[in-house]
Formats: structure tokens, C-alpha cells, sequence
């Protein structure tokens, strides 16, 4: 789009029309997001609240348009980076968040652990040292005391805040741990998210027997506590839910990203955001494959 039309355009955002508002805003959301500099531009150099109001709201639909571009690209693409999934979920609210980024920051993690971790450790030994750089000496825990903040779920927020939900807690220490090669997959339990470590030669795909696939479970929400089998059965127990073998297998990275955008929602409507709502119900449905029916 030429810079004279793009003015031009600007120009009528305050038209009390709101069919020409719509013809506006429509030909300036299929510039898409190569538009927003300019949009910014447009922003700084106008006094009319209107127009700021207006264009404040198409540069939030041109990145909501770019975040269900990446995560439906991530689905196609065979959802194969945990990583990519977690970093194009926060985009939402941080679109200039890079992957490249939060990778260093789990490489300086990784670094931190490999200083106390010995190849010979078991893997409960592994665990512990694991635990004690995660939760100890860099200071990641559960954010009890504000649960349903929205930061709690973007990933660039856990890393700077040190605070999360079950979801993004599960997430950035599995990460970690796949740097230092542990088998160490997310696992979707209702109304909790856990890790599972997984026994040697096992693969995410081995479920004929959980007991003997995954040796032990990792709640990262509480400061990496181990569970067993019995331990889950009970709190489902204890929570009136159905014993189901799939909430004692691995999880694939399409129904991670599926339970931390459903964290997110829930959130939000928490505080009562029913637009943001309503526009991440899109993006759970992208990367759900169909029609989102689960709770949030």
C-alpha cells in the first residue's frame, strides 16, 4: 500500500459511518502485519482519540491474525517444537517475542544445571539437581497467590517473573530438561498439568503400560514434587474424576499448547475479558483440530 493511500485511509478512521469504518479497516487488515510500523507511525503523529481508538484496535486484529497464522503453521508443520508452540501462544500479547530469544534463555538454564549434573546420576539423582537449580537457585515457582493472571501463561513473563501456572511451569521445565536430554514429557491430567519421566528406550508412543513406561511423575507447580501412579489415582479419586489410562501417559504437544491456551482463557475470563476470550476460543481451535468443547 503506497504511503499517500495509507494516509488517505487514516483520515477517515473518525467517520462516524461505520460501513466506511468497515471498508477501511478491512483493506488495511489485508496488509497485514508488514502494516503495523506504519500504523505506529500513524498513531504518534494524530491527536484525534478516535482514530488512535481505531487503529489501536486494527493493529490488535493484524496480530491476532498473525498469531492464528503461526500456530495454524505450527499445526501443519506437524506441532514438533514444544518451544515454538509456547513462544507463538505469547505472541498474542507480546508479538515481537522471538524464539531465538527464548531459547538463550534455556540455554543459560541448561548451563546451570550441567555444572552440578553427573552422567552417572540415577534419575532421581538427576531430578534433584534438576529441582534444585529450577525452584532453588533460580527461583521458579507456582503462582498461588494470583493463579488467574493472565502473565502466569506466557512463557517470556515465566522466565522474566519467575512465577507460573501448572501449564507454564510443566512446559519451561520440560524444555529444560529435553536441553539436557532427560525423557521428561508433559502430561494432561484434569484440572492439574504434571511431567512424566520416562524409563529408558521408552518413546512418548510406548502406552501399552504406563507403570512400566514412565518411572516416575514431576509437578513442577509444586516445586518439582515426585509422584507415583497411586499418588494421581488418588487425587482423582479425591476429585471425584474418572480413572482414565490416558491421564497416566505422555501427552503430545498439540494438547500442551491446547491446556495452556485453555489456562490462558480462563484467565481472562476471570477478569472478565470476553473479547480476548473469545479470540483465543479461535486459536484453541486451531490447534485442537476442531471445535473446542473442554472447560478453561
Amino acid at each position: 500500500m503506497r504511503q499517500k493511500e495509507l494516509i488517505a485511509l487514516i483520515s477517515l478512521l473518525d467517520d462516524p459511518d461505520d460501513k466506511v469504518y468497515s471498508v477501511i479497516t478491512e483493506k488495511l487488515l489485508q496488509e497485514g502485519e508488514k502494516l503495523i510500523p506504519s500504523l505506529e507511525k500513524a498513531l504518534d503523529s494524530t491527536d484525534s482519540t478516535i482514530i488512535q481508538q481505531r487503529i489501536f484496535s486494527i493493529i490488535h486484529q493484524i496480530q491476532f491474525q498473525t498469531t492464528k497464522q503461526y500456530l495454524g503453521n505450527w499445526v501443519q508443520s506437524g506441532a514438533n517444537s514444544l518451544l515454538e508452540g509456547s513462544v507463538f501462544v505469547a505472541r498474542y500479547r507480546y508479538p515481537e517475542l522471538s524464539v531465538s530469544h527464548i531459547d538463550e534463555c534455556l540455554e543459560k538454564m541448561k548451563q546451570g544445571v550441567i555444572a552440578e549434573i553427573n552422567e552417572k546420576f540415577t534419575p532421581l539423582e538427576k531430578i534433584k539437581v534438576l529441582n534444585h537449580v529450577f525452584f532453588v537457585l533460580l527461583g521458579f515457582k507456582g503462582n498461588s497467590t494470583n493463579f488467574y493472571s493472565p502473565e502466569n501463561h506466557y512463557i517470556n513473563q515465566l522466565i522474566e517473573t519467575k512465577k507460573g501456572g501448572p501449564v507454564s511451569l510443566s512446559i519451561l521445565y520440560s524444555l529444560v530438561a529435553h536441553k539436557l536430554g532427560l525423557p521428561i514429557h508433559c502430561v494432561s491430567l484434569p484440572r492439574n498439568f504434571i511431567l512424566a519421566y520416562l524409563g529408558d528406550s521408552q518413546t512418548v508412543e510406548n502406552h501399552a503400560n504406563p507403570e512400566k513406561t514412565v518411572l516416575f511423575y514431576i509437578n513442577p507447580f509444586n516445586s518439582g514434587a515426585l509422584l507415583r501412579r497411586k499418588d494421581i489415582e488418588q487425587f482423582l479419586t479425591s476429585n471425584n474424576l474418572e480413572i482414565n489410562e490416558e491421564y497416566f501417559y505422555p501427552c503430545s504437544n498439540r494438547i500442551t499448547i491446547t491446556q495452556l491456551i485453555a489456562s490462558l482463557m480462563l484467565s481472562y475470563q476471570k477478569i472478565g475479558l470476553k473479547e480476548n476470550v473469545d479470540e483465543l476460543k479461535e486459536c484453541i481451535e486451531l490447534v485442537a483440530g476442531s471445535s473446542y468443547t473442554g472447560d478453561y
